[in-house]
């Protein structure tokens, strides 16, 4: 027997949903939840603290603790004063801590000019081409004064700057430094050579 929309009774009409009976429906969504929870790590949801916060239970109320006296970064220990402070004490060092090596002034001179020449220049004169463009002028390396230093003194410079001149401990490391320092020396023997300072078979070149 057919109803009013021509549908036998106890039977649904040709394109009419399928209902899902409530209390099935509301299983359905608890089941999802609690797989959707599930997946959370159980890290997630553990008592800690975030960084800087503060904490109850130390009387500073700091949750971030202080690290122990002497305690450094893996590889950062650095115990070498002469390598990586360029000093022994509180005097500068007066001779390299490294091996003088071509090695060592190729790189030095790669370096130098990288980092240095835009305000020392090539020569370390002090008329690099920001200086030329108006910045502060550095002094020249070929001075007294900086012929005298200790090498040392250009790595103490170089490490926390000096003047106008800021520091270069995050762009360089401190074996380029050395590097750099004695690549200044040979900038400033060739400025300031003596013939006596040329080996005697090769003075002819120099004619």
């Amino acid at each position: 027997m057919r109803g009013a929309r021509g549908a036998v009774r106890g039977k649904p009409s040709p394109g009419t949903a399928h209902r899902i009976p409530p209390t099935a429906r509301r299983f359905h969504v608890a089941l999802l939840l609690t797989a959707l929870c599930g997946c959370r790590q159980e890290m997630y949801d553990q008592p800690k603290y975030k960084p800087l916060g503060e904490s109850r239970f130390f009387t500073d109320r700091r949750a971030s603790r202080p690290l122990p006296e002497g305690t450094v970064p893996r590889g950062w220990l650095r115990a070498d004063q002469k390598l990586y402070e360029g000093k022994q004490g509180h005097d500068l060092v007066a001779t390299l801590p490294v091996p003088l090596t071509a090695e060592l002034l190729a790189r030095g001179r790669e370096r130098f000019n990288i980092f240095c020449s835009p305000c020392h220049d090539r020569t370390g004169g002090g008329h690099g081409m920001v200086v030329r463009r108006g910045y502060q002028p550095p002094p020249s390396l070929h001075i007294d004064r900086l012929r005298d230093a200790p090498v040392g003194h250009f790595f103490d410079v170089i490490t926390n700057g000096f003047g106008a001149m800021y520091s270069y401990a995050d762009r360089v490391a401190p074996e380029d430094r050395w590097a750099i320092v004695a690549y200044i020396r040979a900038l400033q023997l060739s400025q300031n050579a003596k013939i006596d300072d040329v080996p005697p078979d090769q003075r002819g070149q120099l004619k």
